[in-house]
């Protein structure tokens, strides 16, 4: 049985990241609606889904007693944006915006959103504004850098990634997203140099390794990626998972619907928390 979108765990994922990379990938050889960019520190993204449904419930409760408190606003919006009600999400978070335009967490959580839902122009034109050059934030570029990812710029989405990198060296959740581009923009040696380089911070990220084994695996180092993969998955789990991965690179013709099914999970961005 093919392995499913819950094997490989999404926060700042790309929709489109596996079959665009297999594409590349099976194209050397010789023989992803989900949120796309994670969300600020405002609660623990790892939570059941149980827990956000309730948030869901109290946050809009007093949001709507209370449209103009911003920190019961944001909390509304990121429970919405974790189950699924992303546009939602962009209704609140806009008049939120128009409230308080200079308010950077809201700009940030605002462009977020937006890139969830597809507006990735209007997403990078708003966190533009959620911080300057003269005090540039870390978790803002990365997601800036997602969102070029998904246009398709990737050499600019890698110059975010860098500049990050200068304010925190060695951040794994930024290594990782940088790792990814990288696989995007056809560079698989240093997407899995970089990756590694993710990997082997303390504490280790299992969507880290989950990434690696992804891009080891598209080189072809099915072995290796299966073992990568186990360090995280039971072994059946991460034997499908590589299986299905030498299937996708088989078989060049079967790229764009293991792309529109969203078979193998897809990649998964790391959030900036």
């Amino acid at each position: 049985m093919p392995p499913t979108r819950s094997h490989f765990p999404r926060l700042l994922a790309s929709a489109a990241i596996v079959g665009a990379i297999a594409v590349t990938a099976a194209g050397c050889q010789t023989t992803q609606s989900t949120d796309t960019t994670g969300s600020l520190a405002l609660a623990s993204p790892n939570r059941p889904d149980a827990d956000w449904h309730r948030d869901v419930e109290a946050y809009g409760e007093r949001y709507r007693a209370d449209p103009s408190n911003i920190g019961v606003a944001l909390r509304y919006a990121q429970a919405l944006r974790a189950t699924g009600q992303r546009a939602q999400a962009v209704a609140i978070l806009e008049q939120l915006s128009m409230r308080n335009p200079t308010n950077k967490l809201v700009l940030g959580e605002y462009g977020r959103a937006l890139a969830d839902v597809g507006n990735y122009q209007q997403a990078l034109e708003v966190l533009d504004r959620a911080h300057t050059p003269e005090q540039p934030d870390w978790h803002i570029l990365s997601v800036q850098g997602a969102v070029l990812d998904e246009m398709g710029r990737h050499e600019e989405a890698q110059r975010h990634y860098l500049t990050a990198l200068k304010i925190v060296p060695g951040e794994p959740s930024v290594l990782s997203n940088l790792g990814l581009s990288y696989a995007l923009s056809k560079d698989l040696k240093k997407a899995e140099e970089t990756l590694r380089r993710a990997a082997a911070q303390q504490p280790a990220d299992p969507r880290v390794r989950q990434n690696l084994a992804l891009v080891v695996g598209l080189q072809g180092r099915f072995a290796e990626a299966e073992d990568i993969a186990r360090a995280d998955l039971p072994p059946d789990e991460a034997a499908a998972n590589v299986a299905y991965l030498r299937q996708m690179l088989s078989r060049k013709s079967d790229m764009s619907t293991a792309n529109r099914t969203g078979r193998y999970g897809s990649a998964s961005r790391i959030s900036a928390n």
